[in-house]
C-alpha cells in the first residue's frame, strides 16, 4: 500500500467534452429535427452503446440506416474530433504526484483512443463502459474500478470521485468514496488537491 488517495475521474465532461453538443447539431443541422428529438433518438441505443450490447460499428449502421444523408466515416471522424481535451487534463501530471489516477467513463472506447493515449501515462487504471458491459449508475462498474485501489476492500478507502452528472456521484457515496461534482466552467479544479490533501490526512 502507498498510501496514497485514489482519484477516479469521470471523462467526458471531466476530461475531454461531451461530443453530444458539436456532434448531434452537425449531423442533423440541416433535417429540421430539434434537439430534443435527437437525443430521444439517440436515447433510444445509449445504453446498449455504452454497455457494449450494440457495438461501435453497428452504432453507425443503425444511423445510416435512419439518417440516410450521413457518411459513415466522415460522422466518424466528426465525431472524434468533437473529443476536445478540457483543462483538467492538464492537470494529471501533477495529481498523479500525489493521487493514483483511475478513470471511468460511459463511452466506446474506439472513439477514445487519441485521447486515452495522452491520460494513460498518468494513470492506474482506465475502466470503459463498453469494454467491460457495465455503466454508471450501476454500482457494480464502481466496484470494477475500486479493485484497482491499494487498499481494495477496506471499509472507507481515500477515495475522491469526480463526475459532470449528479445521479453517477450517488453510487460512489454510497460506497463511502468522496465526490465533487465538475462544473461546466471547470472551477471545481481549484478543489481538487484540498480535498485529496483533507483525506490523506484523515488517514
Amino acid at each position: 500500500m502507498n498510501g496514497k488517495p485514489q482519484l477516479v475521474l469521470d471523462l467526458a465532461g471531466v476530461l475531454v467534452s461531451n461530443f453530444s453538443s458539436t456532434f448531434w447539431p452537425a449531423i442533423f443541422g440541416e433535417s429540421g429535427l430539434s434537439f430534443q428529438r435527437i437525443r430521444e433518438q439517440f436515447d433510444e441505443v445509449r445504453k446498449d452503446l455504452w454497455t457494449g450490447k450494440l457495438r461501435e460499428g453497428d452504432f453507425w449502421i443503425w444511423l445510416c440506416n435512419r439518417i440516410k444523408w450521413v457518411n459513415r466515416e466522415e460522422a466518424r471522424k466528426l465525431l472524434i474530433q468533437s473529443l476536445e481535451p478540457l483543462p483538467a487534463i492538464h492537470s494529471l501530471g501533477q495529481w498523479s504526484q500525489i493521487a493514483d489516477i483511475h478513470v471511468l467513463s460511459n463511452h466506446c472506447k474506439e472513439w477514445l483512443e487519441p485521447i486515452l493515449d495522452q491520460i494513460e501515462p498518468h494513470t492506474k487504471s482506465i475502466t470503459i463502459s463498453n469494454q467491460v458491459g457495465l455503466s454508471k449508475p450501476d454500482i457494480q462498474i464502481y466496484h470494477h474500478v475500486a479493485q484497482y485501489f491499494d487498499d481494495y476492500g477496506a471499509s472507507h478507502p481515500m477515495v475522491l470521485y469526480i463526475d459532470d452528472q449528479e445521479k453517477n456521484l450517488i453510487p460512489a457515496i454510497k460506497l463511502g468514496w468522496n465526490t465533487l461534482l465538475a462544473d461546466n466552467k471547470h472551477q471545481w479544479l481549484h478543489q481538487v488537491e484540498p480535498i485529496l490533501s483533507g483525506i490523506r490526512c484523515e488517514k
